[in-house]
């Protein structure tokens, strides 16, 4: 079956910034062990699979992995699958609602002039407040001193509105800069609380980012280890909700905007808005704008489909190891026979 993809650069209204993500956009029938390997072949911090809605009032399924795992919910999928499934639509709604592990994701669609220009994502889940960590528990995952961590607004603690990150602050801007995953450190802090990433950040932002209130960095596991994320919207909406839970101010609505991925060359901009009724917060948003980057098809069978290659006897397939191959669940031996980077065919 041909399947097609279009991947995006989210938090971003330039191409090669921001955070990538690829939308498979035809995933009927594909197998959880298959949705996986597509996803470390694109090596993208996320991607997302789109199925037909199990409640007809919502507009879609969506299934989202990382290289190495599963997850509930995350930002920037949300975002870029929504622009997308927008840009594309014949109707324009106002609102798509996904279906999530997490559970059900509400996503605004901004249009100007009839196109998409933004979308914002409201959090599936209330705020969770969970462990906090000394400052140099926390310091030790980005290579960082107790010193650089600041603790007089909060102390370094796990949150989660669907997905959940250690978040911790730092006094600079410069160590924000200096800091470096450090592999056994990380790993004796994390998993945690069901946290797996570190989402660190200042206040201290110089003129030359504007219009950021903060700047922010993320160390995630990767398939070949600890890797940076450029975007986080998941955790940037989980820490929105924590400052919007500090704060005093018992009404009203809280607004940030943050950056992130400059200091790896993916400069990205996600906006927040918290709101807040009787000392409660009552709902948290991140969203951004997107842009279009490249699109395509591969072929890849799902359950209970052959293709017309992998239906021919073994007896017509001369190599010995493609006919062993063939037998894997997901792989055809038309892919074998081609090889599987060529099954790609991107335009």
């Amino acid at each position: 079956m041909q399947r097609r993809y279009i991947t995006v650069d989210v938090f971003t209204d330039r191409a090669f910034g921001g955070n990538q993500l690829a939308v498979v956009l035809d995933a009927g029938g594909l197998t959880t062990q298959q949705m996986q390997a597509i996803a470390t072949e694109f090596n993208y911090s996320e991607t997302t699979f789109v199925l037909p809605p199990r409640d007809r009032a919502n507009d879609a399924e969506v299934r989202i992995f990382t290289p190495v795992l599963e997850i509930a919910f995350a930002g920037h999928p949300n975002v870029g699958t929504a622009f997308v499934l927008a840009s594309m639509a014949k109707e324009l709604k106002p609102r798509l609602l996904f279906e999530e592990k997490a559970g059900l994701v509400p996503v605004e669609i901004v249009r100007e002039q009839g196109r998409v220009v933004r979308t914002e994502l409201t959090a599936p889940q209330p705020l969770a407040r969970l462990s906090q960590l000394s400052a140099a528990e926390a310091a030790s995952c980005v290579s960082l001193g107790a010193d650089d961590i600041r603790v007089d607004s909060h102390a370094p603690q796990i949150v989660s509105v669907g997905n959940a990150f250690l978040v911790m602050e730092l006094h600079s801007r410069e160590a924000l800069k200096r800091a470096r995953p450090d592999a056994a450190a990380y790993g004796k802090v994390l998993p945690r609380d069901g946290a797996r990433s570190v989402w660190f950040y200042t206040r201290d932002v110089p003129p030359a980012e504007a219009p950021c209130d903060r700047q922010a960095r993320m160390f995630m596991r990767g398939a070949s280890g600890l890797v940076e994320d450029p975007a986080t919207g998941s955790a940037t909406v989980a820490a929105a909700a924590l400052f919007a839970d500090l704060d005093p101010t018992r009404d009203g609505e809280s607004k940030l905007t943050v950056g992130q991925g400059f200091d790896m060359g993916r400069p990205s901009i996600l906006r927040t808005r918290v709101r807040k009724q009787d000392g409660k917060i009552t709902s948290a948003h991140v969203g951004g704008s997107c842009v279009q980057m490249m699109e395509g098809t591969f072929r890849l069978p799902g359950r209970g489909e052959l293709s017309p290659r992998a239906k021919t006897s073994s007896r017509q397939i001369r190599h010995p190891e493609v006919r062993a191959l063939a037998s894997l669940e997901g792989c055809t031996a038309e892919m074998l026979h081609r090889g599987t980077p060529s099954s790609f065919e991107g335009r």
